[in-house]
């Protein structure tokens, strides 16, 4: 039970293994009841069903209207992973139901644009899975800069490769890996001004499947990232470098280790995740990540007020858009300007 005594009701749309895992981690928290799941394929939801002991349906209408959930998670993929998420979130809320979405929110703009507008006239919560900013080390982080002790923001450089041997289309991993990415940056330097992107197809590829982005932040700051589909598992997969005139830190795979560096100071201040009590591995920022929007739909905050929220999801998918058109035309890319001539509308 939340602190108020209240329980969400909670339904996924979308029983892949991300969904699953979605359902599983409802089932687990007190404060929400999983009372059903959706998918267009009758099997797979019919097998999350019999798993999680709740109603399958094979329609998204059914489900809203027969199991009347508070909020749903859409975790549907299609195309560049984002394909499949405009019409079951429209639906859910039309239906005056919050959402929690997948990640990227759309791969097509124009949808997400549409998406968000609609949560907003609604006043309904709508979150995107950008679990990365949803760890302790992330937090940490976070506080350090609010802290002042980063001070003047100078650079920032992110990182994030992992093997992806699908060949979607030429932007896929740009589309499907980089929301996470360009979330951080934008969750810890703000707004990103400019983009330039250079990419590369590596042997045996036919989409971009490596590229490095550099940005200027609406504060002045400059960044940089890297990201592929190219590197085995196995290794780290994610770095996270923030630099300021007060000090600097360092954040290793977004939750195992987190560093500051004070500036003028010889002694650093770390922070290890726990061998217990600690987050056990990636899968646990899903948890860290709907727990969070499952207790601000309970507080009822307000829906500008969602960490991660489909704004965020948009901004990022923005971002994206415009390196690309960097990667066609050679160019540095503004990203406002450039979404001003594509006609999109927030």
């Amino acid at each position: 039970m939340s602190a108020a005594g209240k329980t969400l009701r909670v339904g996924v749309i979308g029983l892949g293994p991300i969904g699953n895992k979605h359902a599983g981690i409802y089932q687990s928290l007190p404060q929400a009841e999983l009372v059903g799941v959706c998918d267009w394929d009758r099997a797979r939801a019919d097998d999350a069903a019999a798993r999680f002991g709740v109603p399958a349906y094979h329609a998204v209408e059914d489900l809203l209207r027969e199991a009347r959930p508070d909020s749903v998670s859409v975790t549907t993929g299609g195309v560049e992973y984002g394909s499949e998420h405009h019409l079951p979130t429209m639906q859910a809320l039309r239906a005056g139901v919050h959402v929690l979405g997948e990640k990227p929110i759309s791969n097509d703009i124009d949808q997400a644009e549409e998406m968000v507008a609609c949560a907003r006239e609604r006043g309904l919560c709508y979150g995107i899975n950008m679990n990365h900013r949803f760890t302790p080390a992330a937090r940490l982080a976070r506080q350090w800069m609010d802290e002042g002790r980063i001070g003047h923001l100078l650079f920032m450089n992110m990182g994030m490769w992992i093997m992806n041997p699908r060949e979607s289309s030429p932007w896929f991993q740009i589309k499907a890996l980089h929301p996470h990415t360009v979330d951080i940056m934008r969750h810890f330097c703000g707004e990103i001004e400019t983009v330039h992107c250079n990419a590369m197809k590596a042997p045996g590829r036919t989409i971009w499947s490596t590229a490095q982005f550099n940005m200027r932040f609406a504060c002045g700051a400059l960044g940089h990232l890297t990201g592929s589909y190219d590197i085995q598992r196995g290794h780290p997969m994610e770095r996270c470098e923030v630099a300021g005139a007060q000090g600097r830190f360092v954040i290793e795979d977004m939750f195992r280790e987190a560093t500051l560096y004070p500036a003028g100071e010889l002694v650093k201040q770390v922070y290890s995740n726990p061998v217990f009590g600690g987050m056990g591995s990636f899968d646990d920022t899903f948890r860290n990540r709907i727990t969070r929007f499952v207790d601000q739909v309970l507080a009822g905050d307000a829906p500008d007020a969602i960490d991660g929220s489909g704004a965020d999801g948009l901004a990022a998918q923005k971002v994206l858009a415009a390196a690309i058109e960097s990667i066609r035309t050679g160019q540095n890319i503004h990203v406002q300007e450039f979404c001003d001539r594509k006609g999109y509308r927030s």
